[in-house]
């Protein structure tokens, strides 16, 4: 495997700004081939989809070519990929559809470590239904969501599991494959928030044994929307609320309104992109986005051992990323000084990472870090030892103060 961290870095005209981006969690940067596509995509005729004319075909022929972007990344059938305005909308909806299923004294399981987007439209829909809400809890000390501490909290009336693939906060990895099948057991439905775990793991929809998957493209390189991908199957039993004369088929009824086509052309773009970071593979485009998130994975892996050793020697920091399985990313707080302090710091010297709970309230919370969190360090594909040096320089400078 190669990986060409300089002629990466050339494809993204943001990075000539000189700052050093490690707010990848929160959105990455976009490379020059998607923003191509985006324009592209606005340059050419565009109408609502159809066959009749050069723009109805341009529209229907960005949503198949999408939708099959989509499901080559996530190891998924196309006919089961749905778009929506965010991953948060997206959770919103198919917990209204989800809802009209439970009844008084059904269970939905939600988790600590999510992000709010993955617990607050389940915690309402619950309370709409009459539904009882159940906590999974993790391991401040460890960091740790454990499939025990799932299968502690599931009963015969649990009709579904809300888990995060990955916490967007510290970066722990639960086991998703094994919690999905306890919940399966239990005859219960998984909802996996894999927003932060797609932009660093090639994911494989029927490895998790996730019934529902969603992730934001704009978190890997992509344009701003949302994503789920489902069994086509699955996704014939809901009833979501929609227009009259719009479709009934699957899975457009489930996308409201018009779909953003350019940005859609730009999430294949993305696609395509993640899959030539490795440009020795070959083969489909599933098996060149497994050689290529071989070879991201193994670049993260190298910077974040490299900030790993920089913290280790810095006193009067506190690192709550401590899973054994987790994304590169890290949650800093400073003894005696707010991680906000930090931040602005950072900031003044070129360097982004952000600071606060990001949506992670319970989490933050379970964390003893209150509402307010810590510094968030996140790597992406275009981070380099430049970048990392320059962080743990600008630490180091914001600790002797």
């Amino acid at each position: 495997m190669t990986y060409d961290i300089t002629a990466l870095r050339s494809q993204f005209p943001a990075l000539s700004a000189g700052t050093a981006h490690f707010d990848g969690p929160g959105g990455t940067q976009t490379p020059q081939p998607v923003i191509r596509a985006i324009a592209d995509a606005l340059a050419q005729p565009l109408s609502n989809r159809g066959q009749g004319t050069p723009g109805e075909r341009n529209a229907e022929s960005i949503v198949t070519k999408a939708r099959q972007a989509l499901a080559d990344l996530l190891g998924a059938d196309p006919r089961g990929i749905v778009f929506g305005r965010s991953a948060t909308q997206l959770t919103y909806d198919f917990s209204r559809a989800l809802a009209k299923t439970w009844s008084p004294g059904d269970e939905v399981v939600v988790t600590r470590l999510d992000h709010d987007a993955n617990i607050r439209p389940w915690v309402q829909a619950a309370a709409q239904a009459g539904a009882t809400v159940r906590w999974a809890d993790f391991d401040p000390a460890t960091g740790e969501l454990t499939a025990a501490d799932v299968r502690a909290v599931l009963s015969p009336r649990t009709r579904l599991v809300a888990v995060t693939a990955a916490s967007n906060l510290i970066g722990t990895r639960p086991p998703i494959a094994e919690i999905s099948g306890l919940a399966r057991d239990a005859g219960a439905l998984t909802y996996v928030d894999g927003v932060h775990h797609a932009a660093h793991t090639l994911v494989d929809l029927e490895r998790l044994g996730a019934d529902f998957f969603v992730c934001s493209p704009y978190k890997f390189l992509g344009p701003h929307h949302g994503v789920l991908a489902a069994r086509p199957e699955l996704l014939e039993t809901l009833r979501p609320d929609k227009l009259l004369p719009s479709t009934d088929a699957v899975p457009e009824r489930f996308e409201l309104g018009t779909l953003p086509y350019e940005f859609l052309a730009g999430t294949e773009a993305a696609v395509d992109f993640l899959a030539e970071l490795d440009p020795e593979a070959t083969g489909t485009r599933r098996q060149r986005l497994a050689s290529a998130f071989m070879a991201l994975e193994a670049h993260e892996h190298a910077l974040r051992a490299q900030l790993d050793k920089g913290l280790s020697s810095f006193q009067g920091v506190q690192v709550h990323s401590r899973a054994v399985d987790r994304t590169p990313t890290l949650l800093l707080t400073f003894d005696g000084r707010s991680s906000a302090e930090a931040y602005r710091f950072l900031a003044e010297r070129g360097v982004h990472a952000p600071s606060g709970s990001f949506y992670a309230i319970e989490a933050s919370r379970r964390l003893g870090l209150g509402d307010t969190g810590g510094l968030r360090i996140g790597l992406a594909p275009y981070n380099n030892t430049e970048d990392v040096e320059r962080l743990l320089d600008g630490l180091s400078e914001f600790l002797a103060l």
